[in-house]
């Protein structure tokens, strides 16, 4: 579970540059939730991701995962509760270690560490076998530089490193938006099936909007550093894109007016 009470992030405060990034944010997922975040540049969206993961800390509130208060935990801590697959396919692997290596080193998140060889014929034997469920080839290519993989091919497996040990929460921040069409159909089906097969606690921001309501059991809208709306699972089943940018201008008109309003 993950819970947010009063996310307040600002930055460069009491300079002209001073920037709001998140303001009041209250959020709780349940064991399961899928959740989509979607809004525009700016919004909000990855500095939440931040904070989540530790890169950064709020200016005011708390964040709980599994209950326990990690609102100050440092993001190497914070890293056995989470794992984060990024927009850029040359994030989150090391490209000059071979595939077994970089498998071990996410293996080993979660383990208590020893002397004993990094990687025994075991566990080669289980790399094989859960890279096999990507069919992508590549539990035949262990050996190799992780660099000379395709951005597909790369992104996959990302993803299964950030969850082959089942974390707590997954992060997906844009993860697909750098992926030609047809990779990026594959690394989201891979997703999803991921997702659903371990019930991982999932938040995943897109810009991509029929994703956002193809995907996941909840949908948040984000802008100017708040959710300004949030979707069950019931009401996203008649969801469409159109009736999504109609909301997000009436929401958006709704404040201009309080806006002006408070100015006056």
């Amino acid at each position: 579970m993950l819970q947010l009470n009063r996310i307040y992030k600002v930055f460069n405060e009491g300079t002209a540059d001073e920037k709001i990034a998140l303001q009041d944010i209250n959020l709780t997922l349940q064991k399961g939730d899928f959740v989509m975040i979607i809004g525009s540049n700016g919004a909000g969206k990855s500095t939440l991701m931040n904070l989540i993961s530790g890169v950064l800390f709020p200016d005011e509130g708390t964040i709980y995962i599994d209950g326990q208060d990690v609102t100050m935990m440092p993001e190497y801590v914070r890293s056995r509760y989470i794992g984060r697959v990024f927009q850029d396919p040359m994030a989150g692997t090391a490209p000059s270690m071979t595939i077994e290596e970089n498998l071990a080193m996410a293996y080993a998140r979660n383990q208590k560490r020893t002397l004993h060889r990094g990687v025994t014929k075991k566990r080669r034997d289980y790399f094989r076998e859960v890279l096999a469920t990507l069919h992508l080839g590549l539990e035949n290519r262990l050996q190799a530089k992780v660099g000379l993989l395709s951005g597909g091919e790369r992104q996959a497996l990302s993803l299964l490193m950030a969850t082959f040990t089942e974390p707590s929460i997954l992060l997906l921040d844009e993860h697909t938006a750098a992926l030609d069409p047809a990779r990026a159909e594959l690394v989201t089906n891979l997703t999803k099936d991921i997702v659903n097969q371990y019930r991982l606690t999932t938040l995943m921001v897109t810009h991509n909007m029929q994703q956002a309501i193809d995907l996941g059991n909840r949908l948040i809208m984000m802008d100017k550093g708040k959710i300004i709306l949030e979707v069950n699972e019931n009401e996203k089943k008649g969801l469409t894109v159109e009736k999504l940018l109609a909301e997000f201008q009436r929401i958006r008109g709704t404040q201009l007016v309080s806006d002006r309003a408070v100015l006056s």
